[in-house]
């Protein structure tokens, strides 16, 4: 496979990315702990294969204070005992499962274990978080959106 991105879809559809922006921020206005973002958008960028959305979440992360050990243990939350904590666990839960959509549809068990670590309003924000970076991830996986950090390398090699 081919890395070479398609196209630069946001200069052909700059409406489109508006439109994405707004969805991404109205999802962030409700408060949602900005540590559980994080993990919620690396976790579905994994699944999801998005260097483009990897690259900019982990620097984010870093950059917040994010340990290493939890950024490397990321992809295996459910077997790294007590590192993420039960709230982290069941947003990362309901994360794969409106990611991966198995059958169809997001388990009852999951869907109720998030919601008893998070208040309506929260889970509503935790819900938009999980679709907007399902899409974010979705349009660069697509076109091929090269990360950032290999964008400033190949500049940076150009000089």
């Amino acid at each position: 496979m081919t890395t070479t991105p398609r196209m630069n879809i946001w200069q052909v559809a700059p409406e489109m990315m508006k439109g994405m922006f707004a969805f991404q921020q109205a999802a962030s206005a409700a408060g949602l702990d900005p540590v559980v973002g994080e993990l919620v958008k690396i976790r579905a960028s994994q699944i999801n294969r998005c260097a483009y959305c990897l690259d900019m979440h982990l620097a984010d992360a870093r950059k917040n204070g994010e340990s290493q050990l939890r950024l490397d243990l990321l992809a295996a939350w459910a077997e790294a005992g007590d590192l993420f904590t039960e709230r982290e666990q069941a947003a990362l839960a309901l994360t794969e499962a409106v990611t991966e959509l198995t059958d169809g549809f997001v388990p009852d068990e999951v869907y109720e274990r998030a919601a008893k670590h998070f208040d309506e309003s929260e889970l509503a924000a935790l819900i938009g978080q999980i679709v907007a970076i399902n899409s974010w991830n979705r349009f660069n996986v697509t076109v091929r959106g090269l990360p950032q950090s290999l964008q400033a390398d190949k500049t940076d090699s150009a000089r």
